[in-house]
């Protein structure tokens, strides 16, 4: 079977020679441009950092409701800690996706300019090492991510450092998502309704169960199986913003798997890598064309990510 989405090798953008870099920038713009979406091979991220975090959020999930519960931040539009199963939806959907999450924000000092922005994150009693583990790999996905923006720059023509200061404590968030077995006939077929990301790229380290697929350029459902080892890069709605849909963010959804699956959780694990607040999402002049007429109003990073949270529910 014909993989969906292309694969590119980070190693040689972050360790190659003039070619071998050119070669990656290409490739990585193309599937950008003509897919939204591309596995990324010897990408930095350790085993062992996603493995103990996986091991580690099995057992925060496994907690009691009532437990779980309790790590759930009232007012931060479940932007720190625990989100509770059925909050979140589409934004075209009404009902709710079949899941419970935690999220991770940017760690700041005390006198960091944008502490006031970047509430503390959760700490779990129960589950002493989470907070650490949960942060090497927050650390892990942000290196991996400033790497593929680099070359996203170079492939606009905007130098490559365009992206660093503005991602540099940037707004990004670690989401661990818990798929839990399905009991009974669910109201809709789908674990996670099909949405967009907001975000500039989300990374996603493999999956624990299928299920993850795009809607192709034909209006074609696809599964994205990504290899051992592999992670799923997607391009988000600020990046689509910014580039004037030169750039693609693909429609993509979490189907439920064939009812004698159904006692099988899923564990899921995406990194939502956000700009700072003040980052200006002005259409790039350079992806104004005839062709591709003017298609956003100027919006910073912030304005939009608000707008986003309330049409998901997650912002009252």
């Amino acid at each position: 079977m014909a993989r969906a989405i292309p694969v590119v090798d980070l190693s040689k953008f972050v360790h190659g020679d003039a070619d071998e870099r050119k070669a990656f920038v290409d490739k990585l713009g193309k599937a950008f441009h003509e897919v939204g979406f591309v596995g990324v091979v010897n990408h930095g991220i350790t085993k062992d950092t996603v493995g103990d975090f996986y091991s580690n959020s099995k057992e925060f999930f496994s907690l009691p409701v009532d437990t779980k519960r309790g790590y759930e931040v009232n007012g931060l539009a479940g932007q720190r800690g625990y989100t509770s199963f059925g909050k979140e939806h589409a934004k075209q959907s009404q009902v709710a996706d079949l899941k419970e999450f935690f999220q991770i924000g940017q760690f700041v000092s005390a006198d960091h300019p944008l502490k006031a922005e970047y509430p503390d994150n959760v700490d779990v009693a129960e589950v002493p090492e989470f907070y650490q583990l949960g942060k090497n790999l927050y650390k892990s996905f942000e290196k991996a991510g400033g790497h593929l923006l680099r070359a996203i720059a170079i492939h606009l023509d905007l130098g490559e450092d365009y992206f660093e200061s503005k991602i540099e404590d940037g707004n990004s968030i670690l989401r661990t998502i818990h798929y839990p077995p399905i009991t009974e006939e669910p109201r809709t077929a789908i674990r996670a309704e099909q949405h967009e990301d907001i975000n500039l790229i989300t990374l996603l380290v493999g999956a624990s169960a299928g299920g993850l697929q795009l809607l192709n350029n034909d209006g074609e459902w696809q599964d994205v199986v990504p290899e051992e080892d592999e992670i799923v890069i997607n391009v988000g709605d600020m990046l689509q913003r910014l580039t004037n849909n030169y750039l693609k963010s693909t429609t993509h959804r979490v189907i439920n798997p064939p009812k004698e699956q159904w006692h099988v959780p899923r564990l899921s694990i995406p990194f939502f890598l956000h700009p700072k607040s003040n980052m200006d999402l002005t259409c790039l002049d350079a992806c104004v064309t005839e062709d591709r007429p003017l298609a956003y109003e100027p919006i910073t990073a912030g304005e939009y990510l608000d707008e986003r949270l309330r049409e998901i529910g997650l912002k009252k």
